[in-house]
């Protein structure tokens, strides 16, 4: 595998002077320092953020004071903007460039830190005093099916002997989704109603859906976009992300059912895509890197566009995912939410360079601040199952929750929580924060 491009932002041994960024098993220590967009409860504007333990260093507050002084004259008017786009379009480099100067600011025994640390009160904020919204203005969404167990087992339920298309090991699947129903962690996600059939010939009728599912993704954000007609080559694809977030592609099982045929999701999955607020950048990233999908024999070759050496040394991303329920009548009694799968990201088939080289490949145009999800990411096994559709067999298998409940699929009043996280020796853990959302009942 190719030398990971580490600084001293991966140092281990370094340490903050914000004391909760120092424990063993937060999401957010010295060596992650993600970016968010933020906002106080008494102000309507938000504010560029950027995560320590528990609390927020203020971009907006912290260029006021000068702390940002050492970057370009765009890069700061960014970091006081109101959304991660201004940052996003000028591209890694810079990000990489605050991201320096950040550690330097956060980090304890140094010049800068000192400084930082005399104004602490005018520049930090805690996490549970502000509201986390959407990071980026979201133009365009793209959403992928690119983990080959998920395939395989959803396939399978429906073509029992043939379970994956001919060309699902010739190109990244994907579909455009619905960038105006993305919301932020958190926000409540109301039931749909829609045309469901009782036999698969119709007639339909309209009605909530009984099969609400979530999916458990990676979401990636887009930094430098390319002209119309120009595709990105896949050396170059990583220079274009930003960095990756955690998603819930939320699914009616029961109206995807009836409308995918034959051009695939549409209501069933425009009602709402919920994404974790803090974008974990590529940089922070590095120490995690890992191979790409190691194809079985009998496999074809990827194409020349979606292949290179680089991407098959460390094309992945070694992340750690798990989905876990809260119902209410859990956080009635009180009890903790319950685990449902856990799985790994870098065993998706295909790449996010893959993916974002195979979007372009046809000179569609990529914008800052556009997202790209990953698909459904599965495992092998049972307990690495990314979704309710295949955790609970379609229904047919439903899954017991420990306290007399079961699901085949959400009920009201159910909260989905996704979580991740990188580890590996010699390193800090980092972590993506939580992307969570409650099902609500239809209206009406």
């Amino acid at each position: 595998m190719t030398t990971p491009q580490l600084d001293d932002t991966h140092d281990p041994t370094a340490v903050s002077w914000v004391e909760s960024a120092n424990a063993p098993d937060t999401d957010f220590p010295l060596a992650n320092l993600p970016f968010g967009i933020f906002r106080h409860d008494y102000e309507e504007r938000p504010r560029v953020g950027i995560a320590i333990g528990d609390q927020v260093l203020d971009c907006l507050a912290a260029t006021h004071e000068g702390l940002f002084a050492d970057v370009d004259p765009s890069v700061r008017a960014a970091l006081m903007s109101w959304s991660l786009n201004a940052l996003m379009a000028l591209g890694r480099d810079d990000a990489r460039a605050v991201r320096r100067v950040a550690h330097r600011l956060l980090r304890a025994g140094t010049p800068e830190g000192e400084r930082a640390r005399a104004m602490a009160r005018e520049i930090l904020v805690p996490m549970d005093a502000i509201g986390m919204r959407v990071p980026a203005e979201i133009g365009d969404y793209s959403d992928f099916y690119a983990s080959v167990h998920h395939a395989t087992n959803v396939g399978a339920m429906f073509r029992p002997d043939n379970p994956l298309l001919p060309n699902y090991k010739w190109i990244p699947i994907g579909y455009h989704g619905r960038a105006s129903s993305i919301v932020a962690s958190g926000t409540p996600v109301r039931r749909p109603r829609g045309q469901v059939v009782a036999t698969p010939d119709g007639p339909p009728t309209v009605a909530p859906s009984q099969r609400l599912d979530y999916e458990l993704e990676v979401g990636a954000f887009i930094a430098r976009g390319n002209r119309q007609g120009e595709p990105i080559a896949l050396a170059d694809a990583e220079q274009h992300l930003f960095g990756l977030c955690l998603v819930n592609d939320w699914s009616a099982r029961d109206v995807q059912q009836w409308e995918y045929q034959p051009l695939g999701p549409f209501l069933s999955k425009s009602f709402a895509t919920t994404v974790s607020p803090w974008v974990v950048t590529l940089d922070a990233l590095e120490p995690f890197r890992a191979p790409g999908f190691e194809r079985p024999a009998g496999d074809p070759a990827p194409l020349p566009y979606l292949d290179d050496a680089t991407n098959r040394a460390r094309g992945g991303f070694d992340i750690t995912l798990e989905v876990w329920l809260r119902t209410a009548a859990m956080r009635a009694a009180g009890a903790d939410a319950v685990r449902l799968s856990r799985g790994d990201f870098s065993g998706m088939y295909w790449t996010l360079g893959q993916m974002l080289a195979h979007h372009t490949s046809n000179g569609c145009n990529l914008r800052p601040g556009d997202l790209i999800a990953s698909g459904t990411v599965s495992g092998p096994t049972p307990d690495s199952r990314g979704c309710l559709l295949e955790l609970a067999s379609r229904g047919q298998s439903p899954v017991a929750l420990g306290n007399g409940e079961s699901r085949a699929f959400l009920q009201d009043g159910d909260e989905v929580m996704l979580r991740g996280w990188c580890e590996r020796e010699g390193f800090r853990r980092i972590g993506f924060g939580t992307c969570a959302g409650e099902v609500l009942p239809v209206l009406g």
